[in-house]
């Protein structure tokens, strides 16, 4: 390790320039989240989908990412920043065009890439912006990613005010809606227009695919694998049952090959190096952070919305995120003032977002909640940028790799299980609900198709179009069945809610383990290369 002093301060003149472009692409990315979460209702009235293939179809806006990310994160460093910049400018023009051709029976499908293409374009922009903010500050990552990431939630109040203006006051179509995301597209690609990128700690040192992939080894692999083939079954089930219904059973055996050969070429790259134990539990963890914070994100309008109006869900999801906005340029302070250091900060966040949950599940006035929501947010605000700074900063040897794979990671566990698992528990816990209050009323509104998700057991499903028909009607006017499907709705959300509190409490957990270990190895220190002219701060 070199023992030269670093500078909290950018190591590239032109850092801040950079800085903005990174936090404008991702604020593109979150102002497209937002508006199409928003409009989840429209497509469900319009299409008559079931919560479950809303699910799936939020679902495509995270596993997409989780190619665009991994594989952006593994080429960036050969190939350099500017040509994946562009690759993912010309893919977010080409997923409105995709997503606007949606009509009659190829709704769903044109959704489903529309939403994938978009999401392979924000994963592909993450891949630059993470390392090479983690490159431009070494010495102060954990603050500087916080910063860059305060663009996610910037675009979710963005997207969200707009949806509330256009969609409930104004009634706009969704398709002008969604096409709003494409002015900050156009934003951060002159911004990042002509600029020189420096190189990460790897980069520098010239180092090999085999060596960058040596601290993810077979372990980190694995987890990728395992929910490459969750997406690859997914996928192959439905192209192929397109083509005979006997194919499609055929698509686990070709996923869990596909995964399989990965895994092998991963293990030769690495000369069948295990990769660090400690990487494997961050990877571990930040599957869980992908299916708590995004997963919760892309539900928790339409849960609100449900729970009081959908004008309300709106400024719900407009308070939380403002909430992150506003906390993550104070991560600085909380680890160097306060003196947390970023594990620290990990567990206090995971026990906030579980009691945040909890609150949520209960709540009956709109007062109360704003503040039980505040409690999530704050909660879950730290979670992906300071994950990514604990990995940059034990890591340095893995270069774009190990971040770029970690999002990967928390995309695709937010597509393949967070989105499509609170879809299935909606669904499950509402036609519970009803079979028990007005079982007749379940045979009249369930979905044809019932609702399914991974292991567990098929579950009826409301209609979303009946369902939304019945949320129409006022309330003291609605027929018994029409009040009995309504409050099921209700009763489902409240016990969905509480279920995905486990996730954070088992978090953090976890990361109390982890604070542990730091302690017993003298402290969280930050780790650099030898010869690349930067050297660990104290531990903080």
């Amino acid at each position: 390790m070199s023992n030269a002093t670093v500078s909290n301060e950018a190591i590239a003149p032109n850092a801040r320039r950079l800085l903005i472009a990174g936090f404008m692409a991702i604020f593109a990315a979150g102002v497209g989240f937002a508006i199409r979460g928003g409009i989840f209702d429209n497509w469900g009235a319009e299409y008559g989908f079931t919560a479950g293939q809303l699910g799936a179809i939020g679902g495509a806006g995270f596993s997409g990412f989780c190619f665009g990310i991994i594989a952006g994160g593994v080429v960036c460093d050969k190939i350099g920043y500017g040509k994946l910049v562009i690759l993912a400018f010309a893919l977010h023009v080409l997923s409105a065009f995709v997503t606007f051709t949606a009509s009659g029976a190829s709704a769903y499908t044109s959704l489903y890439w529309g939403m994938f293409i978009f999401a392979y374009a924000n994963g592909t922009l993450e891949a630059v912006a993470n390392p090479l903010v983690a490159t431009l500050y070494p010495n102060n990552r954990t603050h500087y990613l916080n910063i860059l990431h305060a663009s996610w939630p910037a675009g979710l109040v963005a997207g969200s005010a707009l949806g509330w203006l256009l969609d409930d006051k104004m009634k706009m179509s969704w398709q002008l809606q969604l096409s709003l995301y494409l002015i900050p597209t156009v934003a951060y690609g002159l911004m990042f227009l002509g600029q020189h990128m420096p190189k990460s700690e790897a980069s520098k040192k010239g180092l090999s695919f085999g060596e960058m992939f040596k601290d993810v080894g077979v372990l980190g692999a694995l987890i990728v694998c395992a929910l490459l083939a969750l997406f690859l079954n997914g996928v192959l089930g439905n192209l192929l049952g397109l083509i005979s219904p006997d194919l499609a059973k055929y698509s686990s055996h070709i996923s869990y090959a596909v995964s399989g050969v990965l895994l092998i070429v991963v293990s030769v790259m690495t000369k069948f190096s295990m990769g660090s134990l400690l990487l494997f539990v961050l990877f571990i963890v930040h599957a869980m952070v992908g299916s708590v914070e995004l997963g919760t994100d892309g539900w928790i309008q339409n849960i609100t919305g449900n729970l009081f109006t959908s004008a309300e869900g709106k400024y719900l999801f407009m308070w939380t995120s403002a909430i992150m906005f506003s906390l993550r340029f104070c991560a600085n302070f909380i680890e160097k003032r306060l003196g947390l250091s970023p594990v620290g900060i990990l567990v206090i966040c995971a026990a906030l977002a579980c009691i945040g949950l909890n609150l949520a599940s209960n709540i009956t006035s709109i007062g109360v909640a704003f503040l039980a929501l505040a409690v999530y947010a704050i909660g879950k605000t730290f979670f992906w940028p300071t994950m990514l700074a604990v990995a940059s900063d034990r890591f340095p040897r893995t270069g774009a790799i190990a971040i770029s794979i970690m999002g990967g990671i928390g995309m695709l566990s937010a597509g393949m299980i967070g989105s499509p698992g609170l879809g299935y528990a909606k669904d499950r816990f509402a036609t519970e609900a009803l079979s028990q209050s007005n079982p007749a009323a379940l045979q009249t509104y369930k979905a044809e198709k019932p609702s399914k998700f991974l292991f567990f057991a098929e579950a009826a499903a409301l209609d979303g179009t009946k369902l939304a028909e019945a949320q129409k009607v006022a309330a003291d006017q609605r027929t018994p069945e029409q009040k009995a499907v309504a409050e099921a709705s209700i009763a489902g959300d409240r016990k969905t809610l509480k279920a995905d509190s486990f996730i954070p409490a088992t978090m953090a957990a976890i990361y109390l383990l982890l604070l542990i270990y730091f302690k017993s190895i003298g402290g969280y220190k930050t780790v650099h290369l030898e010869g690349t002219g930067a050297a660990p701060p104290k531990a903080g």
